[in-house]
């Protein structure tokens, strides 16, 4: 036999030693340990974990500014586990359908207080049900790069406009 290993006969007769150091910390050994709690008369088991979870949470609530942080950050932790755990569904944009209706538009400017009922219209029989603001009619001749109107034309605003007399008319319309 020349060679440095003998065939058949394993250079490790013992094997692999086993470890010395299990790979659990002493941390771990101590949060596993279950202490005894009473809580509102009730006796239960907690781990030590989950005692000074629970006691960081009584300290938070009484406005320790430490054990505000901690509980936040647990919080955050816990949510980050959360959506891992159950990813949200894929979201497929809905289409978009539009319908328009004369009278969605109509209510859309009483809403906005640009139309209203004419306050003539049930006394005394006025031209229109429903007429213009008078702000917003002042707001539409006022608007720079405005038509200019002829006296006819404005004639003609009267019945749409609610009060037609208060309007103040820009000099250069005529």
């Amino acid at each position: 036999m020349s060679g440095r290993f003998v065939k058949g006969q394993s250079g490790n007769p013992n094997g692999r030693p086993k470890k010395r150091r299990p790979n659990v910390s002493a941390f771990d050994i101590i949060f596993e340990k279950r202490l005894a709690v009473t809580q509102g008369g009730v006796e239960r088991e907690l781990t030590v974990d989950e005692a000074l979870q629970f006691q960081t949470y009584q300290a938070a609530l009484k406005g320790r500014k430490m054990a505000i942080r901690t509980v936040l950050k647990m919080i955050e932790k816990r949510e980050v586990a959360l959506r891992k755990l159950s990813p949200e569904p894929e979201r497929r944009p809905k289409p978009l359908q539009f319908s328009y209706h004369s009278d969605s538009a109509n209510e859309a400017l009483r809403l906005l207080n640009i139309y209203c009922k004419n306050p003539e219209w049930p006394d005394g029989g006025g031209p229109r049900p429903e007429v213009v603001e008078t702000w917003a009619a002042q707001a539409a001749i006022s608007r720079p790069g405005r038509r200019t109107l002829d006296q006819k034309k404005r004639e003609g605003l009267r019945l749409f406009i609610k009060d037609f007399g208060k309007l103040r008319w820009p000099r250069s319309t005529g």
